[in-house]
């Protein structure tokens, strides 16, 4: 699942206006953006709250972006079939919701939703080492390289995510899973560093403060994609 050197770009919604979100997704819909980002949130596992299935089945017949739903959730398990149900095309759940507690073994959350034919990523928080992901590596599609402490949007990056991504990228390599395994790094992602994030592996960049809080989403999001 490489993209040889071509990144996709994913406005996270998070960052949008919420009360004028059709004209923000339309925004989207005419950049060069290829997936949309939909951070779930549950005031649980982070402590702010987003928005639940309902929110993404009223956009989803106004978008043919791929809709890309992170689940920062403490119990992911239970919130599955809503959102397979409502649309999504790739769902990523944190693998600190189920390692070491085992509520639901994450074989069991992957399994469901590649039977429902979405791609299926594992999120990993900054201070998570990526070792933790190795045995559930030849059953995903995308790795979500978390680059701010998940729960708010608009934070910094921290720096030595770029050395975890070219970490995992090396470990992939190694493992001749590059192919099939995609890196997404989420979180502070800004026109300045996106240049840095992709050389050091990245796949996929997750966007929200920088394109929708900039006088032209559209435009910044196509500069992403040129750099």
């Amino acid at each position: 699942m490489q993209q040889n050197n071509k990144p996709i770009i994913a406005p996270s919604l998070l960052a949008a206006d919420f009360s004028d979100l059709k004209s923000e997704l339309k925004l989207c819909n005419d950049s060069k953006a290829e997936w949309l980002h939909l951070d779930i949130m549950d005031q649980q596992f982070v402590p702010n709250l987003s928005f639940g299935p309902d929110i993404v089945k009223s956009i989803r017949p106004h978008s043919n972006l791929f809709f890309d739903v992170h689940l920062m959730v403490s119990n992911p398990f239970d919130m599955l079939s809503a959102f397979i149900d409502a649309g999504a095309d790739a769902i990523s759940f944190h693998i600190e919701t189920t390692e070491p507690r085992f509520t639901f073994p994450p074989k069991i959350l992957i399994n469901m939703i590649k039977k429902n034919n979405l791609r299926c990523g594992i999120a990993i928080k900054p201070k998570t080492s990526f070792k933790v992901l190795q045995k559930y590596l030849p059953f995903i599609d995308y790795i979500v390289v978390m680059s701010v402490e998940p729960g708010f949007g608009g934070q910094g990056f921290i720096p030595s995510t770029l050395e975890k991504i070219s970490s995992i990228d090396k470990n992939l390599k190694e493992k001749n899973l590059r192919d099939q395994i995609a890196i997404q790094v989420d979180g502070g992602i800004k026109l300045h560093n996106a240049k840095e994030v992709i050389n050091a592996g990245a796949d996929i960049l997750v966007a929200g403060s920088e394109v929708f809080k900039s006088e032209n989403p559209s435009e910044t999001i196509n500069k992403m994609y040129s750099l």
